[in-house]
């Protein structure tokens, strides 16, 4: 990507809603600063002219404005109102100014986040396959909340310091450029040192960063891992992996603290010094001119300098922050410029999905165009049920991915009812393929949230009726708090087997016309296996099951078995077919202690 559209994918969109926000802000700034001055300059004209009689150096309209306000007696009264209205004006515009760039701040952060979330839903099944989830999570979280810190935090001081500086320049070098050149002496010294103290001290950013992040991994692991540390006995064990990563973190955090100390309390001390520099020549100044340099010019030295200080040395900072906000975005773009999932030019989104299935020809790799599927070949008709049985690696799995578009085919052609899958649309094709997978995610919420995620509207007793056929509605309801029981993270609180029959009703609840079964029945016993295939034959009517499994007591009662091995259909046939002939179908049945003899399925 050119680097004139480096900030496109994702930050202009961003900006563009909160643009309001940002150049209210700005002009709180301009004004926030006009009181300051204005101020200072009021200050300067009671020392001058209110008290010594003479002109002081401000500009010559506000001096005529603030000599219309009547006689001295008077201009003591109307410059003190003065001063406190305008100080009290600059803590206005100061509120103001905050309130308004934190607002436009989160409001692009939460654009960031949900065109990041949608972009994470629009990428290919691959990508997440190719990237650590944990790594994701931090940048739609850490390095959006890095880039909001800088807006919030250092985006208007780049233009209070640029206007405050400026103004202060010109209306310094119209009073003396000597004066003005000894109060901005130590300012480029400021200016550089501080950034350059930013660049060093970055790195110590980054190891604080990185060490937080190792401690909130290890407690992620813990705590999502929490039955494999308690099986084993590792509490201590990981106590003390806890104990040394956050020793480590605090250790690392209170070096950064010092150093941050150093530098402020450094910075503060030269700060004082030019403040200091101003005074002492603005004195000498005065007894040299014998009074031509006036107090009140004097003031405004020491004002304006004093108000540069702070802005001039947090510009390092700035300029610091803002190198790390630029990593972030830079990191988030990645994910922006990732290639979508591919969508047909006029992707069909009302085609019946009821229908065979036909696999012709299809083959399918990573590396190569049929590393992982070799020439599959097969029909599933319209009420049939396709058991799939093949070793670790055969393309079991894959094979019904190809079917949901997980991947697309490198060679051949798949259609549901005559229809090639690659001309309809991602997400009516998903809508009609339910699938269960081996290890099934379910959320942190109720059990009932879980089942009925595919269809919210459903009724409680068609919730029931899909517990039922999983054989889950009894288990359930002796539970303390029946379908309201919260699962824990990833269905902790639940077996296996129970984990997997909430994931098989929860597909039940889809009412799809395609249900795929990828090994989800391997932890539930074969009385309960059996029963589950018994009310999915009578729940599913004319659709089509596909069910893989290791058990042949599971496939034996499909229409037909489909025998994988190594990518290549080597065998498919009835239960009775394949037991009768020589092949990896057979000999699975023999190590299973399967009878062999007959043709019977028991």
């Amino acid at each position: 990507m050119k680097n004139n559209h480096r900030y496109k994918p994702l930050f202009l969109p961003a900006l563009h809603g909160a643009r309001r926000y940002f150049l209210v802000s700005a002009v709180e700034v301009i004004l926030d600063i006009v009181a300051l001055y204005f101020s200072a300059f009021v200050t300067s004209y009671i020392l001058d002219y209110v008290l010594l009689g003479k002109e002081p150096s401000i500009p010559k309209a506000l001096f005529a404005f603030l000599k219309s306000l009547g006689p001295v007696s008077v201009s003591y009264w109307a410059c003190g109102l003065a001063f406190f209205v305008l100080t009290a004006f600059s803590g206005l515009f100061g509120f103001l100014r905050r309130k308004n760039v934190a607002k436009g701040a989160e409001h692009m952060a939460k654009v960031m986040r949900d065109r990041l979330y949608r972009k994470l839903n629009a990428v290919p099944y691959d990508y997440h396959k190719h990237v650590s989830t944990g790594d994701l999570v931090q940048r739609c979280t850490s390095d959006v909340e890095t880039i909001r810190r800088f807006v919030v935090n250092q985006l208007m001081e780049i233009v209070r310091v640029t206007v405050m500086f400026t103004v202060a320049a010109v209306m310094m070098f119209s009073i003396s450029w000597k004066m003005t050149l000894i109060s901005m002496a130590v300012m480029p010294i400021l200016t550089v040192s501080s950034f350059l103290y930013f660049r060093f001290v970055r790195k110590f950013f980054t190891e604080v960063d990185e060490a937080e992040g190792a401690m909130s991994t290890t407690i992620q692991e813990n705590l999502t891992g929490v039955r494999v540390v308690r099986a084993f006995g590792q509490q201590r064990a990981e106590y003390d992996k806890f104990t040394a990563q956050n020793d480590d973190f605090s250790k690392k955090n209170i070096r950064l603290i010092d150093l941050l100390g150093l530098y402020w309390g450094t910075t503060d001390a030269i700060g004082y010094l030019q403040i200091a520099l101003s005074l002492v020549f603005g004195i000498l100044f005065y007894v040299k001119t014998d009074g031509a340099f006036s107090l009140g010019s004097i003031y405004l030295f020491v004002a304006l300098t004093g108000r540069l200080t702070w802005p001039v040395r947090q510009l390092g900072r700035v300029l610091a922050e803002m190198g790390k906000a630029t990593v972030s975005l830079d990191r988030l773009n990645e994910i922006m410029n990732a290639e979508n999932e591919t969508e047909p030019g006029k992707a069909l989104t009302d085609c019946t999905m009821k229908g065979d299935v036909t696999f012709s020809h299809v083959s399918f790799g990573y590396d190569t165009p049929n590393d992982v599927l070799d020439d599959i070949t097969f029909t599933a008709k319209a009420g049939e049920t396709i058991g799939i049985l093949g070793s670790t690696g055969s393309g079991k799995s894959s094979l019904v991915q190809l079917l949901q578009r997980l991947y697309c085919v490198t060679g051949g052609e798949i259609t549901i009812n005559r229809t090639p899958i690659n001309d309809i649309d991602h997400a009516m094709l998903r809508r009609n393929i339910a699938i269960v997978l081996q290890e099934p995610f379910l959320y942190s919420r109720t059990i009932r949230e879980n089942i009925t995620l595919t269809s919210p509207d459903a009724d409680e007793a068609e919730m029931f009726e899909a517990a039922r056929e999983a054989a889950v509605h009894d288990v359930i309801e002796k539970f303390a708090d029946g379908y309201d029981t919260i699962v824990g993270e990833r269905g902790v609180t639940l077996s296996g087997g129970q984990q997997q029959r909430v994931a098989i009703a929860r597909a039940l609840m889809q009412k799809a016309p395609i249900m795929i079964f990828d090994d989800s029945m391997s932890a539930v016993d074969t009385e309960t296996d059996a029963r589950i295939r018994e009310a999915l034959r009578r729940h599913h009517g004319d659709g089509i099951l596909f069910i893989i499994s290791h058990r042949i007591t599971t496939l034996c009662e499909a229409d037909r078995i489909l025998v994988l091995d190594h990518g290549k259909l080597v065998q498919q046939g009835t239960h009775d077919e394949l037991i009768r002939e020589s092949g990896l179908y057979r000999r699975i049945a023999v190590i299973q202690d399967f009878p062999t003899e007959g043709g019977v399925c028991a």
